[in-house]
């Protein structure tokens, strides 16, 4: 099947009223485990690489590649889309480089930035990519859980303000905001709790679909309400690395004498893919 992109899998959710898995890859087993996930539910979704995870494979290209088949070769319809990227060669590669071939969306990390600096930055991130037919979303607020992060999601000041918000995007042209209404990366317990008064304003003043990161640490009820208030793309990353590294020390534990990385990566890759189905069924 061919790919789609995460602009038509936003736009369909968003006249469905619901919201659109991103699941981030960071090993092969991740993206097949995705993939597997999506087959199995016959559900779109959008498979995510960061600027970290390129980072980890010493590069952009194989990683990016190998993410490109799985999806193109699939049965359903999935998009992949570079995520958090803040390096100007990585967005030049991506956007009119040697990636541009294999994306349909970026993500610009402008989030940490002065307020002023991440409107100019994505302005001309946005523009550049809507010249080569990109999908861009960016972020204002603050999203804590981050190595780097001098902040956390809960304290005062960082979380998106809606009239900000609708200057933000009318300045910039983006196709997405991520916001910053509670959650934060990293969490490896589902104990976020949301704002969802605010996620509601967001959604009432901000023209462009709203974006969650950070939603492994957010309870099923809470993301629920997440959607119903107005979010359109959920990203989750770190549920598949806490299934991973469970299934990982499950299976050495039962037998230490295992040396075949098939024997443990395998049932790990399973334990990723039920983790997705589980995302793809809550969001329905």
């Amino acid at each position: 099947m061919s790919l789609v992109t995460t602009g038509d899998l936003v736009a369909a959710a968003s006249a469905r009223g619901t919201a659109v898995a991103a699941v981030n890859v960071i090993t092969l087993e991740h993206a097949e485990a995705i993939v597997a996930a999506a087959v199995r539910t016959g559900r779109s979704l959008v498979l995510q690489l960061s600027e970290n995870a390129v980072a980890y494979h010493g590069g952009p290209h194989a990683i990016t590649r190998a993410v490109h088949a799985l999806a193109e070769d699939a049965a359903v319809g999935l998009a992949v889309h570079l995520d958090h990227v803040t390096d100007p060669d990585l967005v030049t590669a991506a956007v009119s480089g040697s990636l541009r071939p294999l994306l349909g969306s970026l993500m610009y990390d402008g989030g940490p930035l002065p307020y002023a600096e991440n409107v100019a930055r994505t302005r001309e991130v946005a523009g550049h990519a809507h010249a080569h037919g990109l999908w861009v979303e960016a972020e204002l607020g603050f999203v804590g859980g981050k190595a780097d992060a001098a902040s956390s999601a809960h304290d005062r000041g960082v979380r998106t303000d809606p009239e900000q918000a609708a200057e933000f995007v009318a300045a910039t042209g983006v196709d997405a905001l991520a916001v910053a209404v509670g959650s934060s990366h990293a969490m490896t317990e589902q104990s976020a709790r949301l704002d969802h008064h605010l996620i509601e304003r967001l959604a009432e003043r901000v023209p462009v679909p709203l974006v969650l990161h950070g939603s492994s640490g957010v309870p099923d009820e809470e993301l629920r309400r997440a959607v119903t208030a107005g979010v359109r793309k959920v990203n989750v990353g770190t549920a598949l690395n806490v299934a991973l590294t469970s299934s990982l020390r499950a299976t050495l534990a039962a037998d230490p004498s295992v040396t075949d990385p098939r024997r443990y990566l395998a049932p790990a890759r399973t334990a990723m893919r039920d983790a997705v189905v589980h995302l793809l069924d809550l969001l329905g």
